[in-house]
């Protein structure tokens, strides 16, 4: 009876030990899975990340007189480029809104394409006049021009576009001198002009603080068409189909487009997009300004060989 009680306990004793020694080895795996997993994850700590190629610049004050208390503390821009490369093309993009609304946004066609996207924002109609439009657009192109090298960028290289508000801001800052003279800054030194559906004659909230109609028609200081010149830089034209697209817009851009032709513009082209209306026509037009971006630079690539 002893030594079958003896026996049991031995018994016992061994399941204890062998189970003891179970939780031990299991224990021991655990923590050798553990330290392992910290030193995998101290090496990967240790080793450097893959710096980003492209990073922003946000909120970019390009008016040095603003401040965040007055109006033109709209005047701001975002500033997207790329890090690993240097003389780079870079686009002024302005956003559409009819000169009374929209925001600034960089159209993600445009991006990690080896380009630099500076988008803008404006003082908008009702708050401000079209004039103060287009001048906050022209002082953010200067801005652009004055500090681009800064960040890697030409100045040879600064294309300017935008879609239907930010088209005519295209139009006006490239064909009117005037605007980007009195930020020192040369308009025929802008690489090229890409206007998206952009009025070409005065534009209709322009009309509108005339007091006249959508669909009267007027062409003075405030229409591209009115400063047409052979000599401006070299232009692409872009609209949606002409049955979709509003108020004319696509006649607009062919009268504008045949015009600078007869006056002798050397590097003008139109583009029509069938099936697209005004506001669908701006992503399938990004591979056709990043087209033209490539043959201009290829054309200035050759000149200077």
């Amino acid at each position: 009876m002893i030594i079958h009680q003896t026996s049991a306990l031995a018994t016992v004793d061994r399941r204890y030990r062998v189970t003891r020694i179970g939780i031990t080895a299991k224990f021991l795996l655990i923590t050798l899975a553990t330290l392992l997993h910290s030193a995998d994850v101290a090496n990967a700590q240790d080793q450097p990340k893959a710096a980003d190629p492209y990073t922003t610049l946000t909120n970019q004050n390009y008016r040095a007189e603003s401040s965040k208390s007055d109006p033109l503390s709209a005047c701001r821009l975002d500033l997207y480029y790329p890090t690993n490369q240097e003389n780079y093309a870079t686009v002024v993009w302005f956003h559409g809104g009819g000169l009374t609304g929209g925001k600034r946004t960089i159209p993600s066609a445009l991006k990690e394409k080896g380009i630099a996207i500076a988008t803008v924002d404006y003082r908008l109609s009702p708050h401000v006049m079209v004039k103060d439009c287009i001048d906050d657009a022209a002082a953010s192109v200067a801005w652009v021009f004055e500090n681009i090298q800064r960040y890697g960028g030409s100045r040879e290289r600064i294309f300017v576009s935008g879609h239907s508000a930010g088209g005519y801001l295209t139009s006006m800052l490239g064909f009117d001198k005037s605007w980007l003279n009195k930020y020192n800054v040369d308009a025929d030194d802008i690489a090229g002009l890409i206007p998206y559906s952009g009025h070409t004659i005065t534009h209709f909230t322009a009309r509108k603080e005339l007091g006249l109609r959508d669909t009267t028609p007027l062409i003075d200081a405030l229409a591209p068409l009115y400063h047409l010149r052979a000599d401006a830089p070299a232009t692409l034209l872009i609209t949606g189909d002409r049955e979709l697209e509003m108020l004319g817009r696509y006649e607009e851009n062919a009268y504008f487009w045949r015009m600078l032709k007869v006056a002798g513009h050397p590097n003008v082209e139109l583009f029509e997009l069938d099936g697209y209306n005004h506001g669908q026509m701006a992503d399938p037009a990004h591979p056709l300004l990043l087209r033209f971006i490539d043959r201009q630079l290829a054309k200035s690539k050759a000149a200077t060989k």
